[in-house]
C-alpha cells in the first residue's frame, strides 16, 4: 500500500488480514540502503543466458528479501549439495545458481532459468543437510517439470485480474472476493504441482544418497514453525513464507513419506547433521537489525534511527510490506510503513489526497509528535474504523494506520500512545542493536529442553521454538553430547 494507492480496498484488506498478500512492495522503507551483509551470491555452476526480464525479477527478489546473504561456509555447503543433486537428476546438464536471501522468512523458490533462492530463515530451521537437500531438490524439480515457468504465467494472469478488479471497484467485499478466487485458483493449480515436485525431489535426493525422509521431516518442521507464528495473532503472517506458495498439508507429508519408502527404510539415508550444524553456526536468525526489527512490542530501525512501541495487547510482525500489529482477539490492528510525499506538500493535504477513501476531511489536524511535524485524520470503511497519522522524519514520511472494528476509548488511546512513542534512537541504542544468531552447542549431562531454552534470547515461546529448531517433537528430550541449536544475541 503505497502513497499512490487510489482505493480504500487495499488498506481495508491489509488491515483486516482477510488475505495474506496485499500487493508486492519491493521496499517498505524505500530509503534504506542495502544491508552490510548484502553481496552477490556466488554461482555453483554456470547459469543459462539471462534475459532483461529475468534480471529484473532477480533484482526484485533481492529487493523484497533484504538482498543476498554472504556466508562462504553456507555457500560452499549449498554448492556441494546442489552438485550432488544435479548429478543424480535426470537432467545433469541443467544449470543452476543458488542465491541465499538475507531474510528471516522461511522460503525457497525457483525461476524457470534455474535460478534457485533460499532464505537464511529456512536454512536456520533445517536440522541437517538432507532436509536442506529436500528443499533444493524440490525447487530443481519445479524447474525440470516446468512448474516454475507455468506458475510464472499463472501469477502474471492473476496479477492482471487483481489489478483490473482493484482499479475498477471501490467495493472491498467485491475486491476481496475476486482476490480470494484468484488465490484459490492458484492454490488448487499449485497443489498438484507440489505433489509432483515432492515426488521428483525425493527421488533426486535419494539417488544422491541423502536421507529421502528429510522432505517429510522438513515439511513437518515448517508447518510447526508456521503454526507458532499464527498462534500469536488472528492473521496469517506467511505471505512471504514457503507455505504460501508451496501449500503444506498432512497429505503432502504422507506423500513425501510414501515416496521415501520406495528408496530406503527410515534412518538409512545420509543426514550429514554435523557438517550442516557447523556450517550454520553463527548464522543470523530472524530479522536483520540494519533493516529494522521487532523486540517484543518495540520496533527499532537503527539505520534510519527511530523506534516506536505498540500497545500492551498487540503483537508486532515485521513483514515485507509493512510492520503489522494485531491486538489479541483481532478486533484492532495497525500498519506502519513509509510513503513518498513531496517536500512541498503538507501532511494534511497528503492525508486528503485520495490515496484512501472514506477520510473525513473535517477531522484532519496538523499536530506535532515529539518535535516532528505530523497530521492525523479519521476514516471509515464498511467493517473498520480508521485513525491515520502521517509523520515527517527528516526527508521521509512515515504512516501509521490504526483500524478498529468499533471505535472505543481504548482503540483511540492505543493509537495515540503508539504514535506518541515514535522517537529518535539514542547513539547507545543504535550501537547496541545487533542481530540474533544461531549458536550450536553440545548438551551436557543434566541439560533439558527447558534449561536449554532458557538460554535463548530475543524469541517468544522459547521452549516450543527450541523443539522446532531442533526437530524435537512434544515429548522428545535432549541427550548428553547432542549438538543443538539455540538463539542468542
Amino acid at each position: 500500500m503505497t502513497g499512490r494507492s487510489r482505493s480504500a480496498a487495499p488498506a481495508l484488506l491489509c488491515l483486516a488480514f482477510t488475505l495474506s498478500a496485499c500487493g508486492n512492495l519491493s521496499n517498505r522503507f524505500e530509503t534504506a540502503s542495502p544491508t552490510s551483509t548484502a553481496a552477490p551470491a556466488k554461482p555453483n555452476r554456470t547459469v543459462m543466458t539471462q534475459t532483461p526480464a529475468t534480471e529484473r525479477e532477480h533484482e526484485r527478489i533481492l529487493s523484497s528479501y533484504g538482498g543476498a546473504y554472504d556466508d562462504p561456509r553456507l555457500e560452499a555447503l549449498i554448492g556441494k549439495t546442489v552438485d550432488r543433486l544435479v548429478a543424480a537428476s535426470d537432467r545433469p546438464d541443467q544449470a543452476y545458481k543458488v542465491t541465499i536471501l538475507n531474510s528471516g522468512a522461511v522460503n525457497a523458490f525457483a525461476l524457470p532459468t534455474g535460478q534457485l533462492y533460499v532464505t537464511r530463515g529456512l536454512i536456520a530451521l533445517a536440522s541437517d543437510t538432507s532436509e536442506l537437500s529436500s528443499v533444493l531438490s524440490h525447487e530443481m524439480a519445479d524447474v525440470l517439470a516446468k512448474h516454475a515457468s507455468i506458475r510464472e504465467d499463472q501469477a502474471r494472469q492473476a496479477a492482471v485480474v487483481t489489478r483490473v478488479v482493484t482499479d475498477m471497484s471501490n467495493d472491498p467485499d467485491l475486491t476481496a472476493l475476486a482476490l480470494a478466487k484468484t488465490k484459490l485458483t492458484m492454490a488448487s493449480f499449485s497443489r498438484q504441482q507440489e505433489f509432483e515436485a515432492d515426488g521428483i525431489g525425493v527421488g533426486i535426493a535419494a539417488r544422491a544418497h541423502f536421507d529421502p525422509y528429510g522432505a517429510a521431516r522438513f515439511l513437518t518442521a515448517m508447518e510447526r514453525n508456521a503454526a507458532l507464528k499464527v498462534g500469536k495473532s488472528s492473521f496469517d503472517p506467511r505471505a512471504q513464507d514457503f507455505l504460501s506458495s508451496h501449500p503444506a498439508t498432512p497429505e503432502r507429508v504422507a506423500n513425501a513419506q510414501a515416496s521415501a519408502r520406495q528408496y530406503t527404510a527410515p534412518e538409512d539415508g545420509e543426514r550429514d547433521r554435523e557438517t550442516y550444524l557447523a556450517a550454520i553456526d553463527n548464522i543470523v536468525y530472524g530479522e536483520d537489525p540494519s533493516e529494522g526489527f521487532v523486540r517484543g512490542r518495540r520496533f527499532l530501525h537503527p539505520k534510519l534511527g527511530f523506534t516506536f512501541t505498540a500497545p500492551d495487547t498487540f503483537t508486532l510482525d515485521n513483514t515485507a510490506q509493512a510492520v503489522i500489529g494485531v491486538r489479541e482477539g483481532g478486533t484492532q490492528a495497525m500498519r506502519f510503513d513509509v510513503v513518498r510525499v513531496p517536500a512541498e506538500q503538507s501532511l494534511g493535504d497528503y492525508l486528503n489526497s485520495g490515496w484512501m477513501e472514506g477520510v473525513e476531511k473535517a477531522s484532519t489536524e496538523d499536530i506535532t509528535i515529539n518535535g516532528f511535524p505530523a497530521a492525523s485524520a479519521t476514516a471509515h470503511g464498511d467493517a473498520w474504523q480508521f485513525k491515520v497519522y502521517a509523520l515527517r522524519f527528516g526527508s521521509d514520511v512515515y504512516r501509521f494506520i490504526f483500524a478498529a472494528k468499533q471505535k472505543t476509548t481504548e482503540s483511540e488511546r492505543n493509537a495515540r500512545e503508539t504514535v506518541n512513542s515514535f522517537r529518535r534512537l539514542t547513539l547507545e541504542e543504535i550501537q547496541a542493536a545487533r542481530p540474533l544468531r544461531i549458536k550450536v552447542i553440545t548438551a551436557q549431562p543434566g541439560d533439558t529442553v527447558e534449561s536449554l531454552s532458557h538460554r535463548m534470547a530475543g524469541v517468544d515461546r522459547p521452549a516450543e521454538r527450541f523443539r522446532i529448531l531442533n526437530g524435537l517433537d512434544a515429548h522428545a528430550q535432549v541427550k548428553p553430547r547432542d549438538r543443538v541449536k539455540i538463539v542468542v544475541d
